[in-house]
Protein backbone atom coordinates (compact mmCIF):
# COMPACT_ATOMS: atom_id res chain seq x y z
CA UNK A 1 0.00 0.00 0.00
CA UNK A 2 1.71 3.57 -0.89
CA UNK A 3 1.72 6.13 1.67
CA UNK A 4 -1.31 8.23 -0.57
CA UNK A 5 -3.59 5.01 -0.51
CA UNK A 6 -3.01 4.97 3.20
CA UNK A 7 -3.97 8.55 3.61
CA UNK A 8 -6.50 8.56 1.46
CA UNK A 9 -8.03 4.98 3.37
CA UNK A 10 -7.30 6.79 6.77
CA UNK A 11 -9.26 9.59 5.81
CA UNK A 12 -12.32 7.57 5.21
CA UNK A 13 -12.41 6.08 8.35
CA UNK A 14 -14.82 8.06 10.99
CA UNK A 15 -12.46 8.34 13.65
CA UNK A 16 -13.04 9.20 17.21
CA UNK A 17 -10.43 9.17 20.01
CA UNK A 18 -9.33 5.57 21.27
CA UNK A 19 -11.22 3.96 18.63
CA UNK A 20 -9.96 0.41 17.87
CA UNK A 21 -9.42 -0.36 14.21
CA UNK A 22 -8.02 -3.72 13.31
CA UNK A 23 -6.65 -3.63 10.08
CA UNK A 24 -6.53 -7.58 7.99
CA UNK A 25 -3.45 -8.15 5.62
CA UNK A 26 -1.70 -5.13 6.97
CA UNK A 27 1.73 -6.47 5.16
CA UNK A 28 4.74 -3.77 5.88
CA UNK A 29 2.60 -1.91 7.60
CA UNK A 30 1.88 1.16 5.59
CA UNK A 31 -1.62 1.67 6.71
CA UNK A 32 -1.35 1.06 10.15
CA UNK A 33 1.82 3.54 10.53
CA UNK A 34 -0.21 6.13 8.70
CA UNK A 35 -2.96 5.38 11.47
CA UNK A 36 -0.89 5.94 14.53
CA UNK A 37 0.29 9.16 13.39
CA UNK A 38 -4.37 10.68 13.73
CA UNK A 39 -4.57 12.78 16.68
CA UNK A 40 -7.47 10.69 17.20
CA UNK A 41 -5.11 7.94 18.59
CA UNK A 42 -6.72 4.77 17.40
CA UNK A 43 -6.01 1.37 19.11
CA UNK A 44 -4.26 -0.35 16.26
CA UNK A 45 -4.71 -3.90 16.01
CA UNK A 46 -3.26 -5.71 12.40
CA UNK A 47 -4.20 -9.32 10.83
CA UNK A 48 -1.90 -11.12 8.74
CA UNK A 49 -0.83 -14.73 7.85
CA UNK A 50 2.88 -13.65 7.38
CA UNK A 51 5.91 -13.76 10.06
CA UNK A 52 7.76 -11.74 8.03
CA UNK A 53 5.19 -8.88 7.03
CA UNK A 54 4.75 -8.73 10.98
CA UNK A 55 8.05 -8.21 11.50
CA UNK A 56 8.49 -5.19 9.07
CA UNK A 57 4.80 -3.66 9.92
CA UNK A 58 6.84 -4.26 13.49
CA UNK A 59 9.29 -1.46 12.25
CA UNK A 60 6.21 0.93 11.39
CA UNK A 61 3.82 1.02 13.31
CA UNK A 62 5.46 -0.24 16.84
CA UNK A 63 2.18 -0.14 19.42
CA UNK A 64 0.14 -1.76 17.39
CA UNK A 65 -1.34 -5.44 18.70
CA UNK A 66 0.09 -7.48 15.39
CA UNK A 67 -1.62 -10.56 14.90
CA UNK A 68 -0.62 -13.68 12.67
CA UNK A 69 -3.92 -15.08 10.83
CA UNK A 70 -6.76 -14.01 8.22
CA UNK A 71 -9.86 -12.12 7.59
CA UNK A 72 -11.10 -15.31 8.69
CA UNK A 73 -10.10 -16.22 11.71
CA UNK A 74 -8.74 -13.08 13.73
CA UNK A 75 -8.82 -14.68 16.63
CA UNK A 76 -10.53 -11.57 18.60
CA UNK A 77 -13.25 -11.23 20.55
CA UNK A 78 -16.80 -10.39 19.67
CA UNK A 79 -17.71 -6.67 18.76
CA UNK A 80 -14.24 -5.74 19.82
CA UNK A 81 -13.01 -3.31 17.00
CA UNK A 82 -14.91 0.16 15.42
CA UNK A 83 -13.32 -0.17 12.41
CA UNK A 84 -12.06 -3.03 10.23
CA UNK A 85 -10.23 -2.68 7.01
CA UNK A 86 -8.50 -4.34 4.19
CA UNK A 87 -6.82 -2.98 1.69
CA UNK A 88 -5.45 -4.73 -1.58
CA UNK A 89 -6.12 -8.41 0.04
CA UNK A 90 -10.13 -9.00 -0.37
CA UNK A 91 -9.69 -10.33 -3.40
CA UNK A 92 -7.46 -12.94 -2.36
CA UNK A 93 -9.12 -14.12 0.18
CA UNK A 94 -9.77 -17.91 0.48
CA UNK A 95 -13.21 -17.81 1.48
CA UNK A 96 -14.77 -13.94 1.26
CA UNK A 97 -18.31 -15.30 3.29
CA UNK A 98 -16.36 -16.68 5.78
CA UNK A 99 -14.10 -13.14 5.65
CA UNK A 100 -17.38 -10.82 5.80
CA UNK A 101 -18.99 -12.91 8.07
CA UNK A 102 -15.72 -12.88 10.46
CA UNK A 103 -15.28 -8.96 10.42
CA UNK A 104 -19.07 -8.96 11.25
CA UNK A 105 -18.45 -10.96 14.18
CA UNK A 106 -15.79 -8.37 15.65
CA UNK A 107 -17.46 -5.44 14.46
CA UNK A 108 -19.27 -3.20 16.95
CA UNK A 109 -22.63 -2.02 16.20
CA UNK A 110 -22.46 1.12 13.94
CA UNK A 111 -19.07 0.28 13.10
CA UNK A 112 -17.05 0.79 9.53
CA UNK A 113 -16.19 -2.10 7.22
CA UNK A 114 -13.67 -0.77 4.33
CA UNK A 115 -12.71 -3.43 1.83
CA UNK A 116 -10.20 -1.43 -0.83
CA UNK A 117 -8.84 -3.07 -4.16
CA UNK A 118 -6.67 -1.58 -6.99
CA UNK A 119 -8.62 0.31 -9.17
CA UNK A 120 -9.24 1.53 -12.58
CA UNK A 121 -8.25 5.21 -12.12
CA UNK A 122 -4.61 4.20 -10.37
CA UNK A 123 -1.75 5.80 -11.68
CA UNK A 124 0.29 2.45 -12.37
CA UNK A 125 -0.69 0.27 -15.50
CA UNK A 126 0.11 -3.29 -13.39
CA UNK A 127 -2.58 -2.35 -10.42
CA UNK A 128 -5.19 -0.87 -13.08
CA UNK A 129 -4.77 -4.32 -14.52
CA UNK A 130 -5.33 -5.62 -11.99
CA UNK A 131 -9.06 -3.85 -11.21
CA UNK A 132 -11.85 -6.23 -10.21
CA UNK A 133 -14.42 -6.75 -12.60
CA UNK A 134 -17.65 -5.59 -12.34
CA UNK A 135 -18.95 -9.53 -10.64
CA UNK A 136 -16.50 -9.36 -8.21
CA UNK A 137 -17.38 -5.66 -6.76
CA UNK A 138 -20.77 -7.11 -6.96
CA UNK A 139 -20.41 -9.94 -5.15
CA UNK A 140 -18.29 -8.07 -2.37
CA UNK A 141 -20.72 -5.20 -2.23
CA UNK A 142 -24.10 -8.11 -1.55
CA UNK A 143 -21.81 -9.97 0.95
CA UNK A 144 -21.11 -6.72 2.73
CA UNK A 145 -24.98 -5.51 2.06
CA UNK A 146 -26.32 -9.13 3.48
CA UNK A 147 -24.31 -8.55 6.72
CA UNK A 148 -24.41 -4.47 6.98
CA UNK A 149 -26.04 -1.35 6.37
CA UNK A 150 -25.16 1.60 4.03
CA UNK A 151 -22.96 -0.35 1.30
CA UNK A 152 -21.08 2.53 -0.84
CA UNK A 153 -18.72 2.49 -2.84
CA UNK A 154 -15.87 5.29 -3.06
CA UNK A 155 -13.25 5.58 -5.96
CA UNK A 156 -9.58 6.86 -4.67
CA UNK A 157 -6.31 8.06 -6.44
CA UNK A 158 -5.41 4.36 -6.65
CA UNK A 159 -8.07 1.94 -5.21
CA UNK A 160 -11.95 1.41 -5.10
CA UNK A 161 -13.16 1.13 -1.55
CA UNK A 162 -16.64 -0.87 -0.75
CA UNK A 163 -17.78 0.92 2.46
CA UNK A 164 -20.89 -0.33 4.88
CA UNK A 165 -21.39 0.48 8.47
CA UNK A 166 -22.42 -2.28 11.11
Amino acid sequence: TSGRTSREVAALLPLRPRDTVLEIGYGPGTLLAELAQRPERPVLVGVDPSAEMAELAARRAGHAELRLGSAAQTRLPDASVDHAVAVNNVAIWPDLDAGLDELCRVGRPGGTVLLAWHGVTARSRIARSLALPTEAWRRIEEGLDARCARVGRTVLTDVEVAQAVR
